[in-house]
């Protein structure tokens, strides 16, 4: 079961939300699923995790940042305008107003304050990033995680400052997509500061999951790696998942799981019952 949010923001945006598990709303601990770059709630895997971890004694919440280019449309990019002012601050601003909403009621009275985050791929970076800022979040897990917000050589960096923007292109949906010149000001003003995510990871204090696919072409699995050797080995666990890529061989429309994906649910559940409850 599961019920759809619209969340205005302080800037007045908005944010699509789904809750799955409505029945552990009250006095169980919520999970916050953060999507990545080009990605949104409802991706492929998205639905089955909320129904997954809803079904496991979780409060889950998915959602899409307001500009990561999906608009009413749930599953398309029709908002590129809004995608290319997109900024990782904005994100890390927006996961933390959904946290704030959480807290204080918005969806329903609680009595369990607990929060883990699950962030995959870009949504990994603005987990650890706002887990940083916030300590009400008690639990952080990341899927092929980034471990690097500037991705950019110095001559892609040039054009982009000469054209005013820098274009990516969609090879699901064959759309070419703007980045302005705002987010590459945003990773450079805050690289060593909001947005330096060795600081995030080596001051984080609280547990953490890394989970990686060994044939991730997109984030090479050596970024996770990176994470692992910054972040306390006490309290964190890494996972390398053999034989699957950036998405655990998960595909969007939604086609069926997997048992590597399953695995990995697995694991992950297994990793915030042990540090929410």
């Amino acid at each position: 079961m599961s019920k759809d949010f619209i969340l205005n923001t302080a800037r007045n945006e908005q944010l699509h939300i789904t809750a799955y598990g409505l029945e552990n709303l009250k006095s169980k601990a919520c999970l916050i699923f953060v999507h990545g770059f080009k990605g949104f709630k409802d991706w492929g895997f998205g639905p089955y995790l909320g129904e997954y971890f809803g079904s496991n004694g979780f409060f889950v919440l998915t959602f899409n940042f307001s500009h990561n280019g999906i608009g009413d449309k749930l599953t398309e990019f029709t908002e590129l305008n809004k995608f290319a002012q997109n900024t990782f601050s904005l994100e890390i601003e927006e996961l933390s107003e959904l946290i704030s909403a959480y807290l204080n009621g918005y969806f329903g009275a609680i009595s369990n304050k607990k929060i883990g985050l699950l962030g995959h791929s870009r949504g990994g970076a603005i987990s650890l990033l706002t887990a940083r800022q916030i300590n009400d979040v008690n639990a952080v897990a990341v899927w092929s995680s980034i471990s690097k917000l500037d991705r950019y050589s110095d001559k892609q960096k040039e054009k982009w400052r000469e054209k005013g923007y820098f274009e990516v292109f969609n090879t699901r949906t064959r759309q070419k997509m703007k980045l302005n010149l705002s987010l590459l000001e945003d990773i450079e003003k805050n690289e060593n500061n909001s947005l330096n995510l060795e600081k995030a990871v080596r001051e984080l204090g609280r547990p953490l999951l890394i989970a990686h696919g060994e044939q991730d072409i997109a984030v090479p699995i050596k970024e996770a790696e990176q994470l692992y050797e910054w972040s306390n080995k006490n309290i964190t666990e890494f996972h390398r998942i053999g034989s699957v890529g950036h998405t655990f061989n998960m595909k969007h429309p939604f086609e069926g799981s997997n048992s590597k994906f399953e695995e990995l649910l697995k694991i992950t559940k297994n990793f915030f019952i042990n540090n929410l409850s």
